[in-house]
């Protein structure tokens, strides 16, 4: 890794003094100013044409890319030194910066009864699994003589696993019964990769790795991020954020809560506390996603 980084360095006529290894980066303190070296990906995006495709949209929220030389093994970018902010600014930080970037990158394509049926077949295929394999289970579980706390916990919220796949069922009908009529598609550039830690804040907040930005519907930035973070943040106010300024079609929307709203696959450890913590983060995430969609829905989905 040192040898690469260290001809690239050489070829700019930039003197290491330190080294830094933070997640998938090296910081290189030089003679010249700190830089961040990261390794290309194998079926990496051209960040490069990104970057001047996004500055062509007035978009600037990203480093400045320094060297992206296809014979390189890594891309050189400018080192930001980040400000602390709290995990709430920096969350509310992330939607400013992705709504403007949809708003800046938005375009129409076409789009056939197929591309919507397609979607509908792959989410439909997921929520019946999910069906089969908790069903499974739970006539595992009430075969059991003794319930284990992890079974019994599980078996007792099975209801609530039900009542989401049937939501889930219900609303993928309504929707696919609303794009019969649809024959564009709105399409942006997504980050795709969006997390607390890929926000760096200095004089104005800047989101790095871009390396697996794609365009497809808006809603994947906000689904990405919610399963990242759904735990530590408050998302009601920041889905009224991204939807005020990034206002979401009713079909985009209603994809958005139904993607959001399919319950996590309960899995069992041998660990009985690991699996017992582990069932309820997956509850969790199903009250929370209750609470996000609830208020744009007359009834709750999820019976008691």
């Amino acid at each position: 890794m040192t040898n690469s980084i260290n001809n690239t360095l050489n070829k700019h006529s930039l003197t290491p003094i330190k080294y830094t290894i933070k997640n998938s980066v090296t910081i290189v303190e030089t003679d010249k100013g700190c830089f961040v070296f990261k390794k290309k990906k194998d079926n990496r995006n051209n960040v490069n044409n990104l970057y001047e495709y996004l500055e062509s949209r007035s978009f600037s929220f990203y480093p400045k890319l320094i060297e992206n030389d296809d014979r390189d093994e890594y891309d050189i970018y400018e080192y930001i030194n980040e400000v602390d902010t709290p995990k709430e600014q920096k969350a509310l930080d992330i939607i400013n910066i992705i709504s403007l970037l949809h708003n800046k990158t938005t375009y129409y394509k076409e789009a056939t009864e197929d591309n919507y049926k397609e979607i509908y077949e792959n989410i439909k295929k997921e929520l019946d699994y999910l069906y089969n394999y908790h069903t499974d289970l739970i006539t595992i579980v009430e075969h059991s003589i003794y319930m284990s706390p992890k079974e019994y916990l599980f078996a007792r919220n099975i209801s609530k696993i039900y009542s989401c796949l049937m939501f889930c069922n219900n609303e993928l009908d309504k929707w696919l019964e609303l794009t019969k009529n649809k024959h564009k598609q709105r399409v942006v550039t997504l980050h795709n990769n969006l997390e607390l830690n890929h926000l760096v804040r200095n004089t104005d907040p800047y989101l790095i790795s871009w390396d697996k930005s794609i365009k497809d519907i808006p809603i994947y930035d906000f689904y990405n991020f919610y399963q990242n973070h759904y735990l530590d943040l408050d998302f009601n106010e920041l889905f009224k954020n991204y939807d005020n300024k990034y206002p979401l079609l009713e079909e985009e929307k209603m994809l958005l809560f139904i993607l959001l709203s399919i319950p996590k696959k309960i899995e069992f450890s041998d660990n009985e506390l690991e699996s017992c913590k582990q069932i309820r983060k997956q509850l969790d995430y199903i009250y929370k996603t209750e609470n996000l969609i609830s208020e744009y829905y007359k009834t709750s989905y999820i019976s008691e």
